[in-house]
């Protein structure tokens, strides 16, 4: 695999987030598999995850978008390329993206991109140019159909240039197997949860889109009478928190509802669920928490658009609703609720098989490391 090659991945920065994870992911596989790799980015938190793991970390101011610095980390990216025998770059985001492409056309090092979402396309023909260069690698990787049908669309990329990759869980770390009954206990008695209480669980970050309101709102329709709500992830923009707050302003107070800003452990809190819900009200491009809910074993209630619709079988590994939709969402999370435990093990085992099978880490890295192959065999 790769024997001989070295393999450089480009990213703004490396604090908290869904590329950063990613991108980490992918250099423990490659090292793990003694292909030899660099990460380039400004640093971050996730840096000493590389030193861990025996991967190089090299900081470059490369977030920048003067056009000025773009040019000069090109020279940059041009002169460590040919310094440390790069035969790839995998570049994840636009600003460093122009600097590696402009380096490319210097060195005739190929590169591949990855499209992890969509970018603003405001004002219009400025954003298009700008995120187009995105496009222009010898491969592009869209995270899911949805994205690969949004490159052709809208950016008249052609089909047999895009690969797409599925994201994947970290089934070492999503595996309801190492999770203790005592964990979900010590969990349930912090957040001063009765062990009988039902529990519905949303996970990811306050903003206008991501369908908070939607489901304060669903809580409040629902006919199940016992019940606590979770709401996990960082507090938004105050018009969003007030948006959401106004809707939890209006339950009845036996419908208890908990938000919670600080770290959490995620596979716990998964178990400490009995439905883990995705109410995006707007297409997830790929939607991990669906994924890692999923993993997990537990009954996800997610809208019925974006990346959720190839991770999520309706019925079979959990529950598909239209989007902004506050009644479907309540009628599907008391059917869930009131499922019959056969029926209920049986979809959580599919789920977790479901996961296995088609989004596991080893699959997206390995997808990932046969497109490198493909393009250094077709640029030599």
């Amino acid at each position: 695999m790769l024997e001989n090659k070295i393999i450089m991945q480009v990213l703004p920065s490396l604090e908290m987030g869904g590329v950063e994870r990613g991108t980490v992911e992918m250099a423990a596989y490659l090292q793990k598999n003694g292909v030899h790799n660099i990460v380039v980015s400004t640093g971050g938190r996730m840096v000493e995850e590389l030193q861990q793991l025996g991967v190089e970390h090299i900081t470059l101011p490369i977030s920048t978008k003067n056009p000025f610095k773009i040019w000069l980390n090109a020279a940059r990216f041009a002169h460590l390329m040919r310094e440390r025998k790069i035969s790839l770059i995998h570049v994840r985001s636009r600003a460093p993206a122009w600097s590696v492409k402009l380096a490319s056309q210097k060195t005739g090092i190929p590169f591949v991109t990855t499209f992890h979402g969509f970018y603003g396309l405001k004002p219009r023909w400025l954003k298009k140019r700008y995120n187009r260069v995105m496009t222009q690698g010898t491969k592009v990787i869209a995270v899911s159909d949805f994205v690969k049908d949004h490159l052709v669309s809208e950016y008249g990329v052609a089909p047999e240039k895009i690969a797409r990759i599925h994201r994947g869980a970290d089934l070492t770390v999503f595996d309801p197997a190492h999770v203790t009954p005592e964990q979900i206990k010590e969990m349930r008695e912090a957040l001063q949860i009765s062990a009988d209480m039902p529990v519905i669980a949303m996970a990811g970050r306050f903003s206008r889109w991501k369908g908070h309101a939607v489901l304060a709102r669903a809580l409040g329709l629902i006919k199940h009478e016992g019940m606590t709500g979770l709401f996990f992830g960082k507090k938004g923009s105050a018009e969003v928190m007030d948006r959401v707050q106004k809707e939890l302003d209006q339950l009845p107070p036996s419908r208890r509802v908990i938000t919670i800003e600080k770290a959490m452990d995620m596979p716990v809190m998964c178990m400490l669920s009995d439905v883990m819900v995705s109410a995006s009200t707007e297409p997830e491009p790929f939607g991990r928490v669906a994924v890692e809910a999923q993993a997990m074993g537990r009954i996800i209630v997610a809208t019925d658009i974006g990346g959720s619709c190839e991770t999520v079988i309706d019925g079979k590994t959990g529950f598909l609703v239209p989007p902004n939709n506050a009644q479907a969402l309540a009628d599907k999370l008391d059917f869930a609720l009131n499922m019959k435990p056969e029926a209920r093990a049986a979809m959580e085992k599919a789920a977790r098989e479901h996961v296995v099978e088609n989004f596991s880490i080893e699959k997206m890295c390995a997808e990932t490391v046969k497109l490198y192959e493909e393009v250094l065999k077709t640029s030599s």
